[in-house]
């Protein structure tokens, strides 16, 4: 499984690809924005999109769009403050897979991959 961890804060992506890799998932893909993120989904396989919504260049949101855009359904989970409701449903009617927010448990991150995809 690969998964691409996409947040401007590169102190968060180390602490996803932490949980990620005690989750028993080694390959990941990173990037600092959404930008970043769409090129690199477009150039590798990805079997799960794991990104932040307030970033510069390309939101979260917009991220979500153009991969939805792409005709791609892989599962796309917002980590994320953004919490509000109108927030989540603006990000449900653009097809985001699930949310978690920040700051999250290890256990959190491993129960919402074992739903969309197979965890060692």
């Amino acid at each position: 499984m690969k998964v691409l961890v996409v947040d401007d804060s590169g102190i968060m992506r180390k602490i996803i690809i932490r949980s990620l890799n005690a989750c028993g998932v080694s390959d990941i893909c990173e990037a600092a924005d959404g930008r970043q993120g769409l090129s690199t989904f477009q150039a590798e396989s990805i079997d799960i999109v794991l990104t932040d919504w307030n970033m510069p260049e390309m939101s979260g949101l917009e991220l979500l769009r153009a991969i939805r855009a792409l005709g791609s359904q892989v599962p796309v989970i917002m980590i994320t403050t953004e919490g509000e409701k109108q927030n989540v449903i603006e990000a449900i009617q653009a097809g985001v897979t699930d949310y978690l927010c920040k700051p999250f448990e290890q256990e959190d991150l491993r129960s919402k991959l074992d739903k969309y995809v197979a965890v060692n």
